[in-house]
């Protein structure tokens, strides 16, 4: 199987049946932009037909594991229906990739995760975080509706009330959080995160393949009960696009401030 057309995703096979993908933009924090976020929503069904990869580990280069959506692509996708349209199938095809590849998915969580890197960071079978590391949901922040993965995972992984309470407010969870609520497998050290990714990759590679790909495939239906609910909160999401919020979340992003949204203002007094 060839990845050579992948330009910000790294491709390593450390041990027989296991690929090791690294997102590659250290330099930005792997942020997504454009190439890569239609990367993240691809590569996945070219997983599901290597015949020498059983079980995936995926990771960040340097200290992100991502930074969520580019500014520069956040910019470019405000107030455009034509990239509106592309980033609401690429995200919806992230997340139904990964939930439709039958073969085990492990997510290395070495540094921050936002975002388009949330979305794979929790959308993994088995998701490892470091202690140290920041999460969140910053959609509401930007000034959009959560989107990407929230809806359709967050409620089963950690309950609706934690669910709500870190969507609607995007406050930032560090990895012991998210252990102790449920929203991540295991917290471990910053030093040894890969090196757990590994240990599990390597006892699911050993496992009996069919079984292990059924047994997922059955866990999954719980994911495809709540499509629905993820169909409706990317077009919410994406309609945050054409509204007038964004451009105020994406002047606070620039200035590093807090967001003073017009529609959060009471209304004027007659």
């Amino acid at each position: 199987m060839s990845y050579e057309r992948y330009k910000h995703l790294l491709f390593e096979r450390p041990e027989p049946g296991i690929l090791l993908i690294t997102i590659n933009r250290p330099e930005l924090l792997n942020a997504a932009h454009e190439p890569l976020h239609k990367e993240l929503s691809e590569v996945w069904k070219d997983v599901g037909e290597d015949p020498e990869t059983n079980v995936v580990v995926i990771t960040g280069a340097g200290r992100a594991f991502s930074a969520g959506g580019d500014l520069g692509m956040i910019e470019r996708t405000r107030g455009n229906p034509a990239a509106v349209e592309r980033t609401l199938k690429e995200a919806g095809d992230l997340v139904y990739n990964m939930i439709n590849l039958e073969k085990p998915v492990i997510s290395a969580i070495n540094g921050v995760a936002v975002g388009a890197g949330l979305a794979v960071a929790l959308m993994a079978d088995i998701s490892i975080i470091a202690e140290n590391v920041r999460l969140t949901d910053g959609h509401l922040r930007l000034g959009v509706a959560a989107g990407d993965h929230a809806v359709i995972v967050w409620p089963l992984l950690c309950g609706m009330a934690k669910a709500k309470y870190y969507l609607l407010t995007c406050d930032f969870l560090d990895g012991r959080e998210a252990e102790r609520i449920g929203l991540v497998s295991l917290c471990v050290p910053a030093d040894q995160v890969l090196a757990r990714a590994m240990e599990t990759a390597r006892k699911l590679a050993q496992m009996p393949q069919w079984a292990l790909r059924l047994t997922k495939r059955a866990l999954n239906n719980w994911l495809h009960l709540t499509a629905p609910a993820f169909d409706a909160s990317l077009a919410f999401e994406m309609l945050g696009f054409l509204g007038n919020d964004i451009a105020e979340g994406i002047e606070a992003l620039k200035e590093k401030r807090a967001p003073a949204f017009a529609s959060a203002r009471p209304p004027a007094k007659r």
